[in-house]
């Protein structure tokens, strides 16, 4: 009796046998469904109406699949028309500056990580203390007097230069963050056997800090990315139409077309978030494992 009840344990616990769900399991399987359908809602709407004509896309029918599924929308919303601003001269300017933005305010970002995680000096906690202080000035608070520092000193040009410059300020305290966590998970031996070699601050940053680097620069970078694509406030300030990003294009499609052609609004929307639903396909399980690198560092 004692071998059958064993034998029935270990058929249980085997590998590979199937197992009832139960009922804990299938409520938080209906619970993630429920919130899924309900995140995903919006998104049903907006692909949906970005195929309809202009009688189609109403509020009435803004559930209904097109009764006429049209492309109109999109190549009017990529290309413009009368009407309706293009989107492509702002998705061009947007990858001109989430590119040089992301990468310097990453290599920034790790090279004071690496100070603050490697090399102390005296104060330096107090500093990075400051230093982290930047995260939580909100922007309007000194969106006005960065506007007047910005026309005073003029040692850039208007348009997406500006929107870089003033990217990479902003991003060095969130980068130096994540860079210093993940640091810390390099051995000091390291360190201390490079410096025995003669290897200097650089050295010791390009030959052992930065080959280890790819988990914390994927998070940043992904970080990055995504915070200056969806930019509005920066953008509003310091460009306009003309010169500036796919926010400002979108925003001016949106206002340009209210009540008159929500398909190629919504459109729009898609061909601004694409870029950065390409990049959370891509790289979102590098995202997450490079952010538990660093998440329980002191």
């Amino acid at each position: 009796m004692a071998v059958r009840i064993e034998d029935r344990l270990t058929a249980r616990t085997a590998p590979g046998t199937a197992r009832r769900p139960t009922v804990g399991s299938s409520i938080r399987f209906l619970l993630l469904l429920f919130f899924s359908i309900l995140v995903l809602i919006p998104v049903y709407v907006l692909i949906v109406t970005s195929f309809k004509g202009q009688g189609d896309a109403t509020a009435a029918n803004a559930w209904n699949l097109p009764t006429q599924w049209i492309v109109d929308n999109w190549k009017n919303a990529w290309s413009g028309s009368v009407a309706i601003p293009a989107q492509a001269p702002g998705v061009l300017r947007s990858i001109a500056l989430v590119v040089p933005a992301s990468l310097l305010s990453a290599l920034l970002g790790s090279m004071n990580g690496y100070v603050f995680a490697k090399w102390r000096f005296p104060y330096s906690n107090l500093v990075f203390t400051f230093l982290l202080f930047g995260m939580f000035l909100p922007y309007q608070a000194v969106m006005v007097p960065l506007v007047e520092l910005m026309l005073s000193i003029d040692i850039l040009p208007s348009g997406i230069p500006q929107l870089i410059f003033l990217h990479v300020v902003y991003g060095i305290p969130i980068t130096t963050l994540i860079f210093r966590n993940y640091y810390t998970s390099i051995p000091q031996e390291l360190i201390e056997a490079a410096r025995v070699d003669g290897a200097g601050f650089f050295r010791t940053y390009r030959s052992v800090v930065l080959p280890n680097s790819v988990p914390g620069f994927v998070v940043v970078l992904i970080w990055q990315f995504t915070s200056i694509w969806n930019d509005f406030l920066f953008a509003v300030f310091f460009t306009n139409a003309s010169n500036g990003p796919v926010t400002i294009t979108l925003n001016n499609l949106a206002q340009g077309s209210i009540l008159a052609n929500y398909g190629a609004s919504m459109a729009g929307a898609l061909i601004a978030s694409f870029p950065t639903i390409l990049v959370y396909v891509l790289l979102g399980r590098y995202f997450v494992g490079g952010l538990m690198a660093g998440s329980v560092k002191a």
